[in-house]
């Protein structure tokens, strides 16, 4: 244990020996390096409005401006209009996200532990797999009506079919060192479960969920397009029909806002759960 011990605090020890300091906190690691791509990511972004900015007057019919983009998505907070629209996306993507969420992680656990469910569920897995969750829609509508039911099911199948297969191969990708070495040391098959397959599998399953996220949005968009009565999808389709291009571009960057800071909490819950991870 001694020499593991050593050979572990090896590389500390050399950075010590380099820098003159000890050695540095991950959590510092990981601040400081979010503090050097910040200028980058703001950068990023600035380059990104200069370019919308040059595309809106080098001639292309119709292409709305910054500004006038700005003016259309004040006109539509002032009616409620946009605030209406994406409440309404919203809560369709967290109830179908949360649902296809809540089922996808213990199915995925238990195909990743028991190969007979796994040879049960698989190939019914893969099969819907291959099958876009928008091909789904129409068939959802005719059988269940063009309320809600059948935006929240596509949904829910979208994020569904991304979590459970991550959750799934986080399963099978954990080290069988690590389950061999705790069953030597007595530990039963809950106790494996819970303290070596469950947060070995964490990173993967927080990353099936972002995948679910974003093809969340891309469902409920297009099923909004097809049937609804608001949503920012819909307002989308009905700015479609006037060529109202500057409606398009508000909806289309709420729609990115507001995943990128559903993304970014998820994000941040990665980190707070796998602190025990080594990162680059």
């Amino acid at each position: 244990m001694a020499t593991v011990r050593k050979d572990a605090a090896a590389p500390a020890a050399r950075e010590a020996a380099v820098t003159g300091k000890g050695p540095v906190p991950p959590g510092k690691t990981r601040s400081r390096t979010r503090r050097s791509t910040l200028p980058l990511t703001i950068g990023s972004g600035l380059l990104g409005l200069v370019f919308w900015v040059v595309l809106a007057n080098i001639g292309i019919q119709g292409f709305p401006g910054p500004l006038e983009v700005a003016e259309r998505a004040v006109t539509s907070i002032g009616d409620g209009t946009l605030l209406g629209d994406a409440l309404a996306s919203l809560r369709r993507v967290l109830t179908g996200f949360v649902l296809g969420v809540a089922l996808a992680v213990p199915v995925g656990f238990l195909m990743g532990w028991y190969p007979v469910i796994r040879g049960l569920i698989e190939p019914w897995l893969q099969f819907f797999r291959m099958v876009p969750p928008l091909a789904i829609i129409p068939l959802a509508i005719v059988l269940m009506g063009i309320d809600e039911t059948p935006k929240i099911f596509v949904i829910f199948l979208a994020s569904f079919l991304s979590s459970v297969v991550s959750t799934f191969q986080g399963v099978v990708s954990v080290d069988s060192t690590l389950i061999n070495a705790a069953r030597v040391l007595g530990a039963k098959d809950r106790t494996v479960f819970t303290g070596v397959v469950v947060p070995a599998s964490t990173p993967f399953i927080l990353v099936g969920m972002r995948i679910g996220l974003g093809a969340s949005w891309a469902t409920v968009v297009a099923a909004e397009l097809i049937a609804a009565q608001e949503g920012l999808g819909y307002r989308m389709q009905q700015a479609q029909l006037y060529y109202d291009l500057p409606t398009i571009f508000v909806q289309l960057i709420v729609i990115g806002l507001i995943g990128l800071i559903m993304d970014r909490a998820l994000l941040l819950a990665e980190r707070r759960l796998t602190n025990w991870q080594e990162r680059r």
